[in-house]
Order: structure tokens, then sequence, then C-alpha cells
């Protein structure tokens, strides 16, 4: 697993750890039962604070994508995958909604926009 940390983003560090860890449950890029980073290493390898680190770990176990063994580390629970793609759908299309306002300010149309979309497919 591999997560990068963007200084021009507009979300908090913690949150782009969040939102990386469980897009890879989502690709099954990390597997149920897998032991994550310790909350050291995963901070030293960012060079971000163990307050931060420590912060995006609590937040995923509370919401249930993570569980801590004492000693041991956090390792990934075993996954809704229908609930967790729901959750990303509901954030994407959030994000898409502020997209679309933004568009609009910029006198493009929506045609515009959907014909951008379909570019963006085709070269992906």
């Amino acid at each position: 697993m591999k997560i990068l940390i963007s200084n021009t983003s507009n979300l908090a560090i913690y949150e782009q750890i969040i939102r990386q860890i469980k897009d890879a449950v989502i690709a099954r890029e990390i597997q149920e039962g897998e032991m994550l980073p310790s909350i050291r290493s995963l901070a030293k390898d960012l060079q971000i604070s163990v307050i931060t680190t420590k912060r995006a770990y609590e937040e995923l176990e509370k919401e249930g994508l993570i569980y801590s063994v004492k000693g041991k580390g956090f390792y990934v629970t075993k996954q809704n995958m229908n609930m967790l793609k729901e959750k990303k759908v509901q954030m994407l299309e959030e994000e898409l909604g502020k997209l679309a306002a933004e568009w609009k300010k910029a006198g493009l149309t929506k045609a515009d926009m959907t014909d951008y979309i379909e570019v963006l497919f085709e070269e992906l």
C-alpha cells in the first residue's frame, strides 16, 4: 500500500490518509486481516507527525474499517463492500456537484462537461 500526501490538497493530511486507505480496501489492494503499517512507521515514511497518523487510524477504527490488537498493531476488518462502495459513490457525487457548479460559473455547458468526462474516461 502506497500513501501519497499532497501539500496542495484541500483535505487535511489525516483525511488524505483515511481516503487512501479506504480506496485501497475497496480496490482490494489491502485484504481482510492484513496488517497496516505501525503508526510510527507510517508517520516516518510520510514525514508527518505521529499524532496525525494516530488520528487517521482512530477515525478508521471508529468507522469499523480497521481494528487494533494491543501490542501488535492495526488490521483491516472484514468489510461490507457494498456499503463501502456506496459511501465512495456518495463522496464522488458531492465532488461532482461542486465541479458542475464551477463549470456552470465558468460559462460552460452540461454538454461541454459531458464531452470532457468522455475524453477522460477514454484516456483511462
